[in-house]
């Protein structure tokens, strides 16, 4: 019986190496490395003292990032490499460190794991964990903020207003990003965000940078509970459905239906069941097993919750690259 290294890599490599790679990530994120290196090449004797850590300390962490390519070495100095700086820094188009925080925070519930599995889904859901810890909600509203940085060119461009269209209905919009972007686009435009009191906290300041604040209403709460008002032009219903059941999207579709005035339209942004599978699908429907017991649902689902609720057409587009998800723009 051969041994389970013999003629291939020690199984325990693929356990052991991508828990050591995130690890080394989250923490260059949190220590700030990626963006002391942003203006450029520093010695591990710089870096200890702009990020008051041990020399030893930053330089074996360096190291690590060299051999995993998310940092480059030239003699004595380290430098970003191009990928690093460019998702990494604040130099780059989008900086996803937020996104390196907030998994920071999931790491503990990615412990409970098992639990999740056998119980088929989270003893605490996400949601009522933000109830008791706010900044869970605020670090995961500067992750989604990132994503919508990221997003929000593909969806103005595809996602053309008419001039008689005045009123955007947000739901799930925290970060208030794309009600920014489209108000700022498009001059006739008032919104309202519907969401989570903790995912709202640091959107007043947000709207007030961009001399916002009174064609941007917020609401902090539920969009399962609030009764929001009729005569909207523009629903946005962002990367929200895959935390809700079948049920109550059904349910929440049929009230934005409702809302909506003759010519109106619904944007969905998702990740639909039917796409090519891949490692990131589904790693995603494994995290919101254990985050929210939720799962995402198919093309046809939304397809049947949209012709029930009376929209007449439906449109999908696939966003490129494929991890992005995909839009249903659904008329009425």
């Amino acid at each position: 019986m051969s041994s389970p290294a013999a003629g291939n890599n020690l199984p325990m490599i693929d356990v052991y190496l991508p828990m050591m790679k995130s690890a080394a990530i989250i923490s260059a994120g949190q220590l700030g490395l990626f963006e002391a290196l942003a203006d450029g090449p520093l010695s591990a004797d710089e870096l200890a003292g702009r990020l008051a850590v041990s020399v030893r300390g930053v330089a074996t962490l360096a190291d690590f990032l060299v051999s995993i390519a998310y940092l480059e070495r030239n003699g004595a100095a380290y430098t970003n490499s191009a990928s690093t700086q460019r998702w990494f820094t604040s130099r780059g188009a989008v900086d996803y460190t937020s996104g390196l925080l907030w998994t920071a925070e999931a790491w503990p519930m990615m412990g409970d794991l098992g639990s999740a599995l056998r119980r088929g889904g989270p003893q605490t859901t996400l949601w009522e964990a933000m109830q008791s810890r706010p900044q869970l909600g605020q670090t995961f509203a500067a992750y989604m903020a990132a994503f919508a940085r990221d997003l929000g060119p593909d969806l103005l461009r595809l996602v053309p207003l008419r001039p008689d269209q005045q009123r955007l209905l947000d739901l799930g919009g925290s970060h208030g990003l794309h009600s920014i972007r489209f108000c700022e686009h498009y001059p006739q435009l008032r919104a309202q965000i519907v969401d989570f009191p903790s995912a709202l906290a640091d959107t007043p300041a947000r709207l007030a940078a961009h001399g916002l604040s009174e064609r941007i209403a917020l609401t902090p709460a539920s969009v399962l509970d609030h009764q929001w008002a009729p005569g909207q032009d523009v629903v946005f219903y962002l990367s929200v459905a895959h935390n809700q059941t079948a049920d109550d999207n059904r349910r929440v579709i049929r009230r934005i239906r409702d809302s909506l005035n003759p010519g109106g339209l619904l944007v969905i942004h998702e990740y639909l069941d039917d796409q090519p599978p891949s490692p990131y699908l589904a790693a995603f429907k494994l995290t919101l097993l254990y985050e929210t017991g939720t799962s995402i649902h198919r093309e046809a689902d939304y397809r049947a919750w949209l012709a029930e609720a009376g929209f007449n057409e439906v449109k999908r587009i696939d966003l490129d690259p494929l991890e992005k998800g995909a839009l249903l723009l659904a008329s009425v």
